[in-house]
């Protein structure tokens, strides 16, 4: 929601200095490395605040890229990410960032310059509203009307953003703002707002707990963002109780812990959906009950009862039925949940070997690339380092349920949004924030070209980024929709006059090659990896591959097709 700037405590006398200064000194303040941003004519005056600054400013070649960098920047650091953007359409263009940021609780502060206050409403040249087009994507929105309400304004932002269930929020500056001069400082006092832990929502999940035979831990993007993955993996230890994670989840227990299941829902494994369809516990961690993870809701886990931790009250009983809700930081939540002793070994043991059974196999026929293996081979090749910012498709997908993870922040994606065009700016941006790690960028085809030019972006700086393009000359997920769904109507979806993508990436100065065959992947993997710069392997896979097991549209997630069933019903 929009506010006014709040004067929160009596100002303090200092030199005279224009508002964008203002800013400046007080995002280094606040400790601010990087931003994230393109200039324009109604944010001019805060560019020409950063000379001299100790800011890292990021020129990207597109407002989005700048989003989805500052995006990948916070995920990948736990910090608050920051980009920012002229009037108009430099603003409407960090749009898709921020919904992206909204969706997945990623904690963002978006500074946008608009027209001077005397012609707002007007129409004037690259004018846009653009906090009231943003209204229902952040979680908070100022405009500013007096530069000394700057200061306490940017820190307020940078609090809501990262405080309770984190979000993008959005700092709107006039451009008579920017060059107004004040001497006056606005300090924002940060309020404690810890709540306490309820001992006896805990005492209540443990009960239930003890009586449960076959319950399962459903772990959701929030065990990153409280920062609790030690504590999650703690409790999964001592109790024994089998895990299943949600796509943001991945990585909150390394893929080969015992009792970790997999990720559940359209895409997830046999093992953990098959699990929560049989449990009679669910201990909900974190997670928001997305469609892409229940499949049919009604029809979702229909034996069990539902104990459910979030720090976001709105979460608590919104789709299903909650019997023990635990409101709160959700680090404290699972430190203090000790249920004791279980007898649940005849149900972690059938977990444990239906995950067995049921792992995912690399020997497929043939001599073309395939995919998974080479995903697989991939991560283990980069070892506990290893970080994936993934677009959106048929490789995204393979990314969660073929790669190996050893902690949640090193696994990017859009999850909620699922916005194609993020995998190489959120690969800019995790690179920049963690530069010793091996960050791969894994796209396809329709995803890269989304974002093609932030390829200058990497060349410019030098981001020793490495990305692998997935390519199948189609939109490959909806391609294998239209197979499986409407009958081999393939609408829209060839891809066939793609460009030559190592010449395009050396065009940008990338070093570039070409994978084709399955014996070519050890090697390519290898070059890719130890590349000195931003380096391409264009991948050349099967068109008609598919991406399986799939929770048809309307089923429940026990009704998996693996490959070899044909969809039955109706869309």
């Amino acid at each position: 929601m929009a506010a006014a700037a709040p004067a929160l405590k009596d100002a303090t006398q200092t030199a005279p200095r224009s508002g964008a200064r203002l800013l400046v000194s007080t995002l280094e303040r606040l400790g601010v490395e990087v931003v994230f941003g393109y200039p324009g004519g109604a944010i001019m005056p805060v560019y020409d605040a950063l000379t001299g600054s100790g800011l890292k400013h990021i020129l990207v070649r597109h407002e989005q890229g700048a989003a989805f960098a500052a995006d990948a920047y916070a995920r990948a650091t736990g910090k608050v990410g920051v980009c920012m953007a002229t009037s108009g359409p430099g603003a409407t263009n960090l749009i898709t960032g921020i919904a992206n940021a909204m969706m997945d609780s990623v904690p963002m502060v978006c500074i946008t310059g608009n027209v001077s206050t005397a012609v707002m409403g007007t129409d004037a040249f690259q004018e846009i509203d653009i906090l009231g087009v943003t209204l229902p994507i952040v979680k908070h929105s100022w405009i500013v009307r007096d530069p000394a309400d700057i200061p306490a304004v940017i820190e307020e932002a940078f609090h809501v953003a990262r405080s309770g269930r984190p979000g993008p929020v959005l700092v709107d500056l006039p451009k008579d703002v920017q060059v107004g001069m004040t001497g006056e400082d606005y300090g924002f006092h940060i309020p404690n707002e810890t709540p306490d832990l309820d001992h006896a929502a805990i005492a209540a999940a443990e009960a239930m707990i003890r009586q449960a035979t076959r319950p399962l831990l459903y772990v959701g993007g929030g065990v990153k963002i409280a920062g609790a993955t030690t504590a999650l993996r703690a409790l999964a230890e001592r109790t024994g109780i089998p895990v299943v994670s949600t796509l943001n989840a991945l990585g909150s227990v390394r893929t080969d812990a015992t009792g970790y299941l997999g990720m559940l829902g359209m895409h997830g494994t046999r093992a953990a959906n098959e699990a929560v369809q049989e449990s009679d516990l669910l201990i909900v961690l974190g997670a928001r009950f997305d469609d892409r993870a229940t499949g049919k809701l009604n029809e979702f886990a229909p034996h069990a009862k539902v104990i459910h931790f979030d720090i976001d009250p709105a979460e608590i009983g919104k789709l299903r039925t909650t019997h023990v809700a635990v409101i709160g930081d959700l680090k404290a939540g699972i430190e203090a949940l000790n249920p004791g002793p279980l007898a649940i070994q005849p149900w972690a043991a059938r977990c444990i070997d239906s995950a067995a059974r049921h792992a995912f196999r690399y020997d497929a026929p043939g001599q073309g690339v395939y995919a998974p293996a080479l995903l697989n081979e991939l991560s283990h090749a980069a070892g506990d380092t290893f970080i994936a910012a993934c677009d959106v498709g048929q490789h995204q997908m393979w990314v969660a349920q073929h790669c190996a993870f050893a902690r949640p922040e090193a696994h990017l994606t859009s999850g909620g949004l699922g916005a194609m065009g993020y995998g190489l700016p959120a690969g800019l941006g995790a690179k920049l924030a963690c530069p010793d790690a091996h960050v791969v960028t894994v796209s396809g085809d329709g995803s890269f070209m989304m974002n093609i030019q932030e390829l200058a972006t990497l060349r410019r700086y030098g981001v020793a980024l490495k990305i692998v393009l997935l390519d199948n000359s189609s939109l490959g997920l909806v391609r294998q929709w239209q197979e499986l769904f409407f009958e081999e109507n393939y609408s829209e979806v060839d891809l066939s006059d793609n460009p030559d993508f190592v010449a395009v990436a050396q065009a940008f100065g990338i070093e570039a090659f070409r994978i084709s065959r399955r014996e070519e992947v050890t090697a390519g993997i290898a070059r890719l990896l130890a590349a000195p710069g931003p380096c391409l392997a264009h991948v050349l896979i099967d068109p008609k591959e598919n991406v399986w097991p799939l929770v048809p549209p309307g089923k429940n997630n026990a009704e998996m097709m693996h490959g070899d069933t044909r969809f039955e019903g109706d869309m």
